[in-house]
């Protein structure tokens, strides 16, 4: 059988890292895309996860180009191009740099790649993936957004680094847009199947329901020259891996809402369940009221980036 074929828009550092995950997990051929001045960037990167095959014993084959055509066919797509996030810049100061980048984009994966799953990492996260759906027409169920599976990612493992336990046992996660007003749920969090509520003290979650909401921020700090790489790269993984898989796992994505949690007509970070068909269905429950306003305000902040694409 034909291995799937895995598109990676961006060779950068969350490129270069989603290379090596899709090619130790076997998802697929992989091709890295980038702009003609880093093809060399690409090109080298695929070599050079090649030659880390034959020691991890991995079958996947890695070219590196510049040329969208070769990316035609591709079975799962995963952009990450765009400028990173420096100190002190919000992920919206980003818009009017990575939106220019984005057109780009979808309009060659419109035309060399119109039936991919599409999953897009660039920031600001919720208007980039609302502008590749607008941009190149595709169904909501193909064009999906990673932003809630990393921000849950850091809340459990705050969660879990707070009270000693293995990660493993820490199950949560995280609504809403992916920026300063996401909204960790920590009312269903639980650790062991114990609510985390009753395990850490209201104002010490709070501290990190709060770290949470800066944990990109934290990192660009540390890292003075760009943002996070190796978490956003596992996230997105994780995603083509259930739609590769048909695995039907139920993850936080930024996915097209019509009416779930009262957000219609918008990307926003929901419960999804994805396999073969995408986003196969958003899963959705009763909030209470201080969880519904605080899912209001990241609606509010997502709706005015989003608009402000004039898309």
């Amino acid at each position: 059988m034909t291995r799937p074929k895995i598109g990676l828009v961006g060779a950068g550092q969350i490129g270069g890292n989603l290379a090596l995950l899709a090619t130790q997990k076997q998802l697929g051929d992989v091709v890295l895309f980038d702009i003609p001045q880093a093809e060399g960037l690409a090109k080298g990167k695929a070599l050079d996860i090649q030659q880390l095959s034959t020691i991890e014993r991995c079958d996947a084959t890695l070219s590196g180009t510049s040329n969208y055509q070769d990316l035609e066919g591709a079975d799962v797509i995963i952009i990450t191009a765009g400028f990173p996030r420096k100190p002190g810049m919000s992920r919206e100061e980003l818009l009017g740099k990575n939106l220019g980048i984005m057109t780009d984009v979808a309009q060659n994966l419109k035309k060399f790649c119109p039936n991919a799953f599409m999953i897009n990492i660039a920031n600001p996260l919720d208007a980039m993936v609302y502008a590749l759906k607008q941009i190149t027409s595709a169904p909501a169920n193909r064009v999906i957004g990673m932003s809630g599976i990393l921000d849950t990612a850091r809340f459990k493992s705050f969660i879990a680094m707070e009270l000693g336990t293995s990660m493993k046992d820490v199950t949560a996660f995280v609504l809403g847009g992916h920026g300063d007003d996401m909204v960790p749920i920590t009312r269903l969090t639980t650790v062991g199947g114990v609510p985390v509520e009753e395990l850490i003290p209201a104002g010490r979650l709070e501290e990190i329901v709060q770290r949470t909401r800066k944990g990109g921020a934290e990192l660009v700090g540390l890292y003075k020259t760009g943002s996070a790489y190796f978490a956003p790269a596992a996230a997105a993984i994780e995603m083509a891996e259930a739609y590769l898989g048909d695995h039907k796992r139920v993850l936080p994505c930024a996915a097209w809402c019509t009416g779930e949690f009262g957000i219609n007509g918008m990307y926003f970070g929901v419960p999804c369940i994805v396999g073969a068909g995408g986003i196969e269905k958003i899963l959705s429950f009763e909030l209470n009221d201080k969880e519904k306003a605080m899912i209001e305000t990241s609606r509010a902040s997502v709706a005015k980036t989003v608009a402000e694409t004039k898309l």
